[in-house]
């Protein structure tokens, strides 16, 4: 719940109790609908004379109990009189079934009883009823006692409208600080492929790819939500290797070129394509995006940290940075790992053109059980169509 003392000092969203009362001073309260519930007609012309003689002019009321629960329903009274002894249903029945109702429980019911037992008093009172008053009731104390319950009604209505009313600015600026967040991650994203990419869109498929595939293997929206932005910071770490190592196509021979067409999804293969020296910078990129992500504890951040780290280690134990094997392997670096790769043979690269679709989706199932976990590469494949509007949708332009 949301209290005044945590919010702006501006006063926009500030209030306090005697702001609330101020505002019940100037509120009619002879406009509260009140509905009265007695088996006999000439008791409640009396309470019906009573209230108009006091200002009160919505009013309801009937006869028959059993018509009380709908009548409370649909027209949702400030305040019930309630007798108790009636023929259809018990007066204490009906008021158990109020309180019993959530959407109905805070309404206020004053039992009205010719009972002088002290033990149905104390029933009623028990019950819930929020007041008592015993016929033949008296004009003035029903008055001073129906004003005093329509008052604290005011106000406790007046709090949980202002209640919601904080919790929306609260919904709402939480959303605003979400997406506000979102696009710092995109932007450190995008900072990092725009080391080795014009376009930058090769993150946000990443990310979409990532969430189509995890989706497809039962992930929470909630966890779709952080795996997304997450994913899309999987090369973070691009950020710390010198462009020489990044942009290099033109110091590649004609074998090491084919090299790379054929093998450019499958990691550690396409690193082969450099010097022994050169391929141990370009595996730190791994560990340098995982501790740039190590510095906040925020599930996106922390989800991207273990991807940044585990999206090039390999099903069969042979990836990098840790060797790491099978079900070692975080599942969502499992799951980018698929992603990434098939993005990468499926987009322009400085060293390769973009593969075609079969040619791609034949390299991905000869990953399978080497590169891939079987089970995370049967979810891509389920998802092909979704995968390939994807590519569509984000895809580059020059």
């Amino acid at each position: 719940m949301v209290t005044s003392s945590q919010l702006s000092p501006r006063g926009d969203f500030r209030t306090s109790d005697s702001s609330i009362v101020r505002g019940i001073a100037e509120r009619d309260i002879k406009q509260s609908c009140i509905l009265i519930v007695d088996d006999e007609p000439l008791n409640i012309e009396v309470v019906r004379r009573y209230l108009e003689l006091g200002g009160y002019r919505n009013l309801i009321s009937s006869d028959h109990a059993g018509q009380a629960l709908p009548l409370i329903g649909l027209n949702r009274p400030d305040v019930v009189l309630l007798d108790i002894h009636m023929p259809e249903v018990n007066g204490l029945d009906i008021l158990a079934a109020v309180r019993s109702d959530e959407s109905l429980c805070r309404t206020p019911v004053i039992i009205l009883t010719g009972s002088s037992d002290p033990e149905t008093k104390l029933v009623a009172l028990q019950a819930g009823a929020t007041d008592l008053l015993q016929k033949p009731v008296h004009s003035e104390e029903l008055l001073a006692r129906l004003g005093n319950v329509l008052r604290v009604k005011a106000y406790q209505d007046r709090l949980c409208q202002h209640s919601e009313e904080l919790e929306e600015a609260v919904r709402r600026r939480t959303a605003e600080l979400e997406a506000s967040r979102l696009d710092v991650i995109h932007c450190l994203a995008r900072a990092a492929e725009f080391r080795d990419d014009d376009t930058g869109q090769h993150v946000i498929r990443v990310g979409r790819y990532a969430r189509v595939i995890a989706q497809q293997l039962g992930f929470s929206n909630e966890r779709l939500n952080i795996l997304e932005p997450a994913a899309q910071l999987h090369d973070v770490g691009k950020i710390g290797i010198a462009d020489s190592i990044l942009l290099k196509p033109g110091k590649l021979t004609p074998e090491e070129y084919e090299l790379m067409q054929k093998h450019c999804g499958f990691g550690k293969k396409i690193a082969d394509r450099v010097s022994d020296h050169e391929e141990q910078f370009l595996r730190r990129h791994t560990d340098i995006g995982a501790r740039i992500m190590n510095a906040s504890s925020s599930p996106i951040l922390e989800l991207a940290r273990r991807i940044a780290l585990t999206h090039h280690e390999r099903w069969d134990g042979s990836g990098y940075p840790l060797g790491l094997a099978g079900e070692d392997i975080p599942l969502e670096g499992r799951i980018t790992a698929v992603a990434d790769v098939f993005d990468a043979l499926s987009s322009k690269r400085p060293y390769k053109p973009a593969f075609p679709l079969q040619k791609c989706f034949k390299i991905m199932e000869e990953g399978r059980g080497n590169q891939f976990d079987p089970i995370v590469l049967d979810a891509f494949f389920t998802c092909r169509d979704e995968i390939i509007q994807i590519q569509i949708d984000s895809a580059d332009t020059d």
